[in-house]
């Protein structure tokens, strides 16, 4: 990846943090490696890639999902004006919230 491209900052919550531990400790090789995957996109190009991206409805700002397999999502804020994306969930469901 050429970095001189890269428009986005990304973070991720302090819940995500946590998710993102467990997730390391006990989730699939291809879970980790698509969400490194996914992270790397977010940085170029928050709005397309893998994972599916839908932007969810009936949220406040620019909330987007992506499928990590059939039970999590990965759950972000686009920020535009800021540059910044950030990682608010790994796992579950937007709809088990």
């Amino acid at each position: 990846m050429d970095t001189n491209k890269l428009a986005f900052t990304v973070q991720i919550s302090e819940e995500a943090l946590q998710e993102l531990k467990i997730i390391k400790k006990s989730g699939t090789p291809a879970v980790r490696k698509k969400i490194e995957r996914i992270v790397q996109e977010l940085q170029e190009t928050p709005e397309k890639g893998v994972g599916a991206p839908e932007q969810l409805k009936g949220k406040e700002g620019i909330v987007y999902s992506r499928a990590l397999n059939k039970k999590d999502r990965l759950i972000y804020e686009i920020f535009k004006e800021e540059n910044l994306v950030v990682i608010v969930q790994f796992l579950g469901h937007y709809q088990d919230k």
